[in-house]
């Protein structure tokens, strides 16, 4: 009876043996599968550096190797990931801009088998509670709830006619208004709101009939930005290092103050706790442009890459961890409630860029 009992466990362990085998030898080429087993294939590629926090999330990670993938990516600006002959030369087997139109000139540079919008985010204006109350009673900003929206037009006027905060009956606010972006030849918030500040000095979409009135404005508003940084990190980082007195009106990305505030929740109650009426608070231009973050597949693997990021486990994390909105531009089913009423539900007003010709025209008269 125990010989029996013996033989027939033997025997079972043996037909699930060859089960394992089988269904492994069946299911091999399973993303899931293969992330099981510890065959992940690790993709090399460049990203804005805006998109690094959510690459490096264990969250990502962990995600990403459920479907047998590993990223090694590298942090580049948009622009020059997609035309820097240095960069492209590193064969790269994925690209991660942060503009659609830079899709355009990425087919001019490199042979791109798919492209996808993984997740959208608004250019914004990162300013400070003291200089967005004033904008607000000068007649250029209205608020709602804790974020504002901003006349972009009536601004960029502002800033060109070099009025000071004291022109506009705030004298307890020093000096002249000021915008800051990155480089636009490095960087894609410069290179995004480039776009959107042609299209409200031409009063529409800028094209290569109005680029000859256009770019010496153009040139005067981002001259007068004195040293542009290559990234929209840097940029942002300096904004909350620098404080209010130092750079009170910034491009950004909608998403970066949201990720700011969810990755420590300590720093930021402090923040709030904080005498005084400085905060840091989001200005949404009206009308503002997405930034559509695409991802490029360069090689076939990077294909499951586009596919993967589509998923919901991993367009979850990008909104919950990072503030990235979806493919549609509205923002995810839950909201935390430390960044409730921080952004609007959705964008309304949006302006198309330029095409990539004139931005090309545009870059060349910025550099």
């Amino acid at each position: 009876m125990t010989v029996s009992r013996r033989a027939a466990l033997g025997i079972g362990l043996l037909g699930t043996s060859v089960a394992i085998t089988g269904a492994a030898v069946l299911f091999k080429d399973s993303p899931a599968l293969r992330g099981v087993l510890g065959n992940v294939t690790t993709l090399r590629g460049y990203a804005g550096g805006e998109k690094m926090a959510f690459i490096e999330n264990p969250k990502t990670v962990a995600a990403l190797r459920h479907f047998g993938l590993a990223l090694d990516a590298e942090r580049a600006g948009s622009v020059d990931q997609v035309r820097d002959p240095q960069l492209l030369g590193t064969k790269p087997q994925f690209l991660w801009p942060s503009s659609s139109p830079l899709v355009e000139l990425a087919r001019k540079n490199a042979k791109v088998l798919r492209d996808q919008v993984i997740f959208n985010s608004p250019i914004v204006i990162y300013s400070w509670t003291p200089y967005a109350e004033a904008l607000a009673r000068a007649g250029l900003a209205t608020k709602e709830h804790e974020h504002y929206y901003v006349d972009a037009k009536g601004l960029i006027d502002a800033v060109l006619a070099r009025k000071t905060w004291r022109t506009l009956g705030h004298p307890d606010l020093y000096g002249a208004l000021r915008l800051i972006s990155t480089d636009p030849n490095k960087s894609n918030s410069g290179f995004m709101f480039a776009g959107l500040a042609a299209n409200l000095l031409t009063g529409d979409v800028a094209t290569v009939d109005n680029l000859a009135g256009l770019l010496p404005r153009l040139g005067e508003l981002f001259h007068g930005m004195g040293y542009k940084p290559d990234s929209s990190g840097k940029v942002f980082d300096d904004y909350i290092a620098g404080g209010p007195g130092a750079d009170p009106l910034v491009v950004g990305y909608e998403n970066q103050l949201v990720e700011w505030i969810l990755q420590d929740p300590d720093r930021w109650s402090r923040v709030e706790a904080a005498a005084g009426p400085a905060k840091p608070v989001t200005l949404y231009p009206r009308p503002t442009v997405f930034s559509a973050h695409p991802l490029l597949a360069l090689v076939p693997d990077a294909e499951r890459l586009i596919d993967a990021m589509m998923s919901p486990a991993l367009q979850t994390i990008a909104w919950q961890d990072h503030g990235f909105r979806g493919p549609l531009g509205s923002v995810g089913a839950e909201t935390d409630p430390r960044i409730k009423g921080r952004m609007p539900g959705q964008i309304t007003a949006v302006s198309p860029m330029p095409d990539i010709e004139v931005m090309l025209s545009i870059l060349r008269a910025l550099a």
